[in-house]
């Protein structure tokens, strides 16, 4: 099961530096001229979760393997995108594609650094590129009403998805994205339509060094933006993150803490992103190992024992369920067992966070 966020924004606002960051490898090219990017870089990284370490101090396990998440680095958007301008029809085929959007805005003056409108202004550049993607979106679902109505004299479904599109189309000729719109229990159909704007957003604000750890007004603009839109944000220095990046584990912390950063800024994003998705983790523990696992919130039982194995779904009888806390207060899963902390759970169960699960299957 994987989930992707793609990075977009502007060119020039980071998105690079924060991707060569994130995947700690220089697989994107960062430069100061617009589409240095030339095809989408994609990276995996492990989503930082310090309750592994716990679960494998108390379980003896030979080896850690946390779950991990998907960024897809996307060329930077011009104006006039949406209808090919820069390299926009290759770039904005590849948004559609992406699970989720980070949107890299650039929050600092550097007179080294051209931007390609000339003045810095996050907020303006925000409504550039979902502009863009409002007018793709509005193009896509317009070529698509049509035939569907047609057909819909005749065809149930081509009914249900006239019923579909035509609020989510009032919404972007309003000049309000797709997901302002979305049917409540329609999201799985919605994200079928691939559109941009129908996907969650999380802003990062690219701030110069010594806002990183508080920000600075460029990035409050951001954040009353985010805030009206019930989206996220995140205030990373990219330039700070290449730096911890390329350090040795050891060192990365003390230089974090020089800055007067708790933690890093990567680390936030990458939870961010794995909060946006809807994304949950449960864990399975042994000698071997302890692993991360995850899966959408909501997720029950028997197809939470797929995302390991299928013939798990298949076969499933039940799952042996300690929640984290109690793994961790009883010291594992004899412990638990005598508190009368293990519970064994059926099909129905809805899987928690942080849930430390064993599957019973037949097959």
């Amino acid at each position: 099961m994987g989930f992707n966020c793609g990075i977009v924004g502007l060119p020039n606002v980071g998105k690079s530096t924060l991707f060569n960051a994130l995947t700690a490898t220089a697989a994107a090219q960062a430069a100061n001229y617009p589409f240095c990017t030339i095809e989408p870089n994609v990276g995996r990284v492990a989503v930082p979760d310090p309750r592994l370490a716990a679960l494998a101090a108390i379980a003896k396990s030979q080896k850690i393997v946390p779950t991990s998440l998907e960024f897809v680095d996307i060329a930077g958007l011009v104006r006039g995108a949406s209808r090919g301008e820069g390299l926009g029809n290759q770039f904005l085929a590849n948004i559609r594609e992406v699970d989720a959007i980070v949107h890299v805005l650039r929050c600092f003056e550097d007179d080294d650094v051209t931007h390609v409108e000339g003045s810095i202004d996050p907020v303006r550049d925000a409504e550039t590129v979902e502009t863009e993607l409002m007018l793709a979106d509005l193009d896509s679902l317009e070529k698509r009403l049509l035939p569907a109505q047609k057909r819909a004299r005749t065809d149930r479904e081509a009914a249900a998805q006239v019923v579909l599109m035509e609020p989510l189309l009032a919404a972007l000729r309003e000049g309000r994205p797709a997901r302002t719109a979305i049917p409540a229990g329609q999201e799985e159909a919605v994200r079928r339509l691939q559109l941009m704007t129908s996907k969650p957003v999380l802003y990062v604000c690219n701030v110069e060094e010594a806002s990183a750890a508080t920000g600075n007004h460029f990035a409050a603009q951001v954040a009353a933006k985010a805030q009206a839109e019930g989206a996220g944000i995140v205030i990373v220095s990219a330039a700070i993150e290449a730096e911890v990046s390329q350090l040795p584990e050891a060192d990365r912390r003390e230089f974090l803490e020089g800055l007067g950063l708790s933690d890093s800024g990567l680390d936030r994003v990458i939870a961010a992103g794995y909060r946006l998705l809807g994304l949950t983790t449960y864990f399975t523990c042994g000698p071997k190992e302890t692993r991360a696992w995850t899966i959408t919130v909501g997720t029950r039982a028997p197809q939470a024992a797929a995302v390991i194995h299928n013939d798990f779904e298949r076969g499933f009888i039940a799952c042996e369920t300690i929640a984290y806390d109690d793994y961790i207060r009883y010291r594992g899963e004899h412990g638990s067992k005598e508190a009368g902390r293990m519970r064994v759970e059926g099909r129905e169960y809805l899987v928690q966070d942080g849930d430390v699960l064993l599957f019973r299957f037949n097959v």
